[in-house]
């Protein structure tokens, strides 16, 4: 069987490297596709030479660098935006979606509510699969635990908080500790209140039936755990050793070459309202509406 072949559209992030790698180089995990055509263009996330460096490795991988966007989204299967800084994803998503193709948009959505509403509208004018998440999701031990715990009524999370070359630290990295709440507890989330300190930013995320959520963005401290709790049972988890990496290509798999979405576009955008309405919380001193 040919493989499916994937576009990735972006250098700026460790990413591109990073899955074409687990994709078709030394440390390759799956089959049924690969990574055939890339596209880079300047970003505040990573300087020339950094991207130049992504080019060449993606290269020894077998990856053709294309000298447009329409080349690199012609003669391909889907298409992987694996752009850094958030303020482009829309920008990216208007110029590939004509194509038809399956999207996958790396984590955060985008840089605001209003430009994810306007990629969720287009993939459905367009009648596209899109999905959009981070890794952590889909960690063994966060699964596991769901599995445990079925209906929580709270959870907490915790993850790093990295600084962003542009916009805001919360939506470009905080994305990963709220998808671990929303994965573990559900959606349905209604206000954020959010605070400050050395340490980094807290959220308390209440829903519309009572549940609640704390999610602590963490400065510094970069692993990932946190807990779900009901009635009955509390379960424990953490992203463990190794790359969570692993965990998210047995999706993208499944995306790629059979066309199923594992997390509808809804939790990807709940998930970036809950940032915005923490960045807005920060600012105002109170809870935010979501």
């Amino acid at each position: 069987m040919t493989d499916k072949k994937i576009a990735m559209i972006g250098l700026d992030t460790s990413h591109t490297v990073a899955f074409t790698k687990l994709i078709q180089g030394p440390e390759k995990i799956t089959d049924g596709m690969s990574v055939t055509k890339a596209f880079r263009f300047p970003s505040a996330f990573q300087t020339e030479e950094g991207q130049d460096q992504r080019q060449s490795d993606l290269e020894n991988l077998g990856v053709t660098m294309a000298s447009s966007i329409t080349e690199a989204i012609t003669d391909v299967d889907a298409i992987f935006l694996e752009i850094n800084d958030p303020a482009l994803h829309l920008k990216y998503f208007e110029a590939v979606v004509e194509a038809g193709l399956p999207i996958f948009i790396d984590k955060p959505l985008a840089a605001n509510n209003d430009e994810g509403i306007k990629i969720q509208e287009l993939s459905t004018q367009k009648n596209i699969p899109v999905w959009s998440a981070s890794s952590l999701r889909f960690i063994p031990e966060l699964i596991k635990a769901h599995e445990i715990v079925t209906t929580p009524l709270v959870g907490h999370t915790f993850g790093g908080l990295g600084k962003a070359d542009a916009g805001s630290d919360l939506i470009w990295y905080g994305v990963h500790a709220v998808e671990m709440l929303i994965a573990g507890l559900g959606s349905g989330a209604e206000s954020v209140k959010a605070t400050e300190d050395a340490r980094g930013i807290v959220l308390i995320v209440n829903y519309k039936d009572g549940r609640r959520g704390i999610v602590e963005c963490l400065r510094g401290l970069y692993k990932y755990g946190g807990r779900i709790q009901s009635e009955e049972n509390i379960a424990y988890f953490d992203s463990g050793v190794g790359s969570p990496y692993n965990a998210l290509m047995s999706s993208l798999h499944d995306f790629v070459c059979t066309g199923k979405i594992p997390v509808p576009l809804s939790d990807a955008q709940e998930i970036l309202a809950i940032l915005v309405a923490g960045e807005k919380s920060l600012t105002s001193g109170k809870s935010e509406l979501i």
